[in-house]
C-alpha cells in the first residue's frame, strides 16, 4: 500500500518492498532517472530511494531511510541520508542462517520447506486416530482374553492418508 515506483525504475527478482516505499526520481530530464534494485533487495517500510542509483543484490534498506547514492551488494543501509551499517559476508550469512534455522525463524516467510499448518493439523489428527485404533484393538484383545465377546467391526486403514511425513513434529 502506498508504494510509488517511478517509470524508469527497474526491480530485480525476489525483491521485497514494504508499505510506503518510494522509488523516485530527482529530475524531470528524459532518460534513466529512477533507481535500479538488483535481485533479493529488501526495502523497509517508508524508505525513499531517489535518483538513477543502483541497489546491489541482497542489500537491505532500513525503514524510513533516504538513499541517494549507490548501495553495494549484501549491505544494510539506514538513516537520512542512508549510510552502510553492516555487510553480510559469507561466514556471517551462514551463522545467521544457522541461528535462524534453530529458532525456526524466517522474517520474510520465504523458506522453500516452510511447513503447511493445515497439513500439520491433519497429520496430528491422523496420528490421534491411529492411537485410538491401537487402543480399541488392545481393549478388544483384553476383552477376548477375559472371555467377553464383542462384535469386531472391521476398520478401514489410514495407511495412505499421510499428506507428508516432513510436517510431523515429534513431541
Amino acid at each position: 500500500m502506498g508504494v510509488v515506483i517511478g517509470e524508469t525504475a527497474v526491480i530485480g527478482d525476489d525483491c521485497t518492498l514494504y508499505h510506503g516505499v518510494t522509488l523516485g526520481g530527482t529530475t524531470w530530464n528524459k532518460g534513466k532517472r529512477h533507481p535500479t534494485l538488483h535481485n533479493g533487495v529488501v526495502v523497509g517500510a517508508g524508505a525513499k530511494i531517489l535518483g538513477p542509483i543502483e541497489i546491489g543484490a541482497g542489500a537491505r534498506v532500513g525503514s524510513n531511510s533516504v538513499v541517494l547514492k549507490n548501495v553495494p551488494p549484501g549491505v544494510t543501509v539506514v538513516g537520512i541520508p542512508g549510510h552502510v551499517i553492516g555487510s553480510k559476508d559469507k561466514k556471517t550469512s551462514l551463522v545467521m542462517d544457522e541461528i535462524a534455522g534453530k529458532l525456526d525463524f524466517d522474517p520474510y516467510g520465504l523458506k522453500a520447506d516452510m511447513p503447511d499448518p493445515i497439513a500439520y493439523a491433519i497429520n496430528r489428527m491422523l496420528d490421534h486416530i491411529n492411537t485410538l485404533d491401537e487402543q480399541v484393538e488392545a481393549m478388544q484383545k483384553a476383552m477376548d482374553e477375559a472371555g467377553i465377546s464383542c462384535q469386531k467391526t472391521p476398520l478401514c486403514t489410514l495407511d495412505d492418508c499421510e499428506i507428508n511425513d516432513s510436517y510431523r513434529k515429534e513431541p
